[in-house]
């Protein structure tokens, strides 16, 4: 099950107020027929399909990620899944490095200067999000592609200190996708100031940029499931015993949330 949520956005020269004037607007794509909680029918029994918001890479949209999976993941994968994915909060300043590929409009979570060390409008990145995940929640998890697996793999720790999400419960598991750690320090120091304890998947690519920053993001998470692939900074698509990966960690999730 798949849900595209289209947010009300900043304006390039409207950053302060974080809260929409008016109500997001809900536009559903359903993948499989199912209920609001997304249900998972085995024989006589329904189970509850693990809810994760989805939160797209630097400069592209919530479309273009649920595209990105449901072109390259399968069904054995996705229907096992009840995905929500959100456009970020602020219309992209720069140019799009899927311009030509994938339709805009494309969205950023926060900007940052040219050594990536120092961010700007991360606290209204948080606060969108939180928005999001009560208006649309609760969930189970998050996944996240590049800037947003940066945002997502560091927001257990952040939620465990205080510093954001504090409205809504907590970050349970994470699905993480060209990941890395977050580069400013103010932030990262309270991301990382303890061991990450939440189940977590991180796909790695061979030839992604972003490989040894994911590596080292891993080595804050505790048991951490890897999931190598040969690509390099994209949605990859799975062999076979990364599938096998994948549906041991579903499977695991799904056997939580019904206990």
């Amino acid at each position: 099950m798949a849900k595209h949520i289209f947010g009300q956005h900043f304006p390039k020269n409207y950053l302060q107020n974080i809260r929409p004037k008016r109500s997001l607007l809900v536009h559903v794509n359903i993948h499989q027929q199912t209920s609001h909680v997304a249900m998972a029918s085995e024989g006589t029994n329904q189970k509850k399909l693990p809810r994760f918001l989805c939160l797209h890479g630097f400069r592209t949209s919530g479309a273009i990620l649920k595209k990105q999976i449901f072109d390259k993941w399968p069904t054995q994968v996705v229907d096992k899944l009840d995905l929500v994915f959100i456009d970020a909060p602020f219309p992209c300043q720069g140019k799009s490095e899927v311009e030509g590929i994938f339709d805009p409009p494309y969205y950023e979570w926060y900007q940052f200067n040219k050594d990536l060390k120092v961010y700007e409008n991360f606290d209204k990145c948080l606060e969108y999000i939180e928005e999001c995940m009560i208006k649309h929640g609760p969930f189970d998890g998050l996944l996240g592609f590049s800037q947003g697996a940066i945002i997502s793999g560091g927001l257990p720790g952040l939620q465990d200190k205080g510093v954001g999400l504090t409205k809504v419960p907590k970050i349970k598991y994470l699905i993480i996708i060209g990941g890395a750690k977050l580069q400013d320090n103010s932030v990262a120091e309270k991301a990382y100031s303890s061991p990450i304890t939440c189940p977590s998947v991180h796909f790695l690519g061979e030839q992604d940029y972003l490989k040894k920053y994911g590596m080292e993001l891993l080595e804050l998470y505790v048991d951490p499931v890897v999931i190598h692939h040969p690509k390099g900074h994209t949605i990859p698509r799975f062999d076979e015993k990364g599938l096998e990966s994948m549906l041991s960690f579903i499977e695991k999730v799904q056997a939580e949330i019904n206990k």
